[in-house]
């Protein structure tokens, strides 16, 4: 499990399709302490759950490896990634860690689509729009996980969902670089996702 606050960028530093091209071997780069990452350890990368493979330094540069599988690749921009692309970085949640965003599962549910972006004095607002399917989780004042950030939904119209991104979080994430026409990987918040299930059960 995961909250949403991103504590590091990490970069992809190596890609190897394996599998034909079904599953993709990921070194990325980060500043974590390497002696904190265990194999087996769920880092969320961009809002993906993935499991460490291995670790190391090299250069004096911590770099973990994860195995991006045929559904991580169908269902998040994932399938975009290249060496070089910069990854909002979470650890998994421990006992007794403070909870500052929200609970996130770090099971990506899709893709939303930034259709608008609004530079504001010391803020940016976005326009975004996802699938009716997920649409139908997101409400304003709710919570939403965008590429691994928990974040407050501002305006709801139809499929289209708007957030207000305040400057610290511009500058610890890669949200800052956020353009028209991007596809970012979309969380919906998992009590919307229950409170829906059980109205369907009535």
């Amino acid at each position: 499990m995961f909250t949403g606050i991103v504590t590091d960028i990490g970069e992809i530093v190596a890609l190897t399709p394996t599998a034909q091209d079904r599953l993709h071997r990921l070194r990325i780069a980060c500043r974590y302490d390497s002696a904190t990452i265990a194999d087996g350890a769920s880092i969320a990368c961009n809002g993906v759950c993935l499991t460490v493979i291995a670790s190391g330094v090299e250069k004096g540069k911590t770099w973990f490896e994860v195995d991006a599988a045929a559904e991580t690749l169908g269902m998040t921009t994932a399938k975009h990634w290249i060496t070089g692309t910069r990854l909002n970085l979470e650890r998994a949640l421990k006992i007794g860690d403070e909870l500052g965003g929200h609970i996130v599962a770090g099971h990506a549910d899709g893709i939303a689509v930034i259709v608008k972006r609004d530079d504001l004095p010391d803020m940016a607002r976005f326009e975004l729009r996802t699938t009716r399917e997920l649409a139908r989780f997101v409400a304003a004042k709710g919570s939403v996980t965008l590429d691994g950030v928990s974040l407050t939904v501002n305006m709801v119209d139809d499929v289209v969902f708007s957030v207000l991104i305040i400057p610290h979080t511009l500058h610890v994430t890669t949200l800052g670089g956020w353009r028209e026409g991007g596809e970012v990987n979309i969380e919906v918040d998992l009590m919307a996702r229950y409170a829906a299930r059980l109205a369907e059960m009535k």
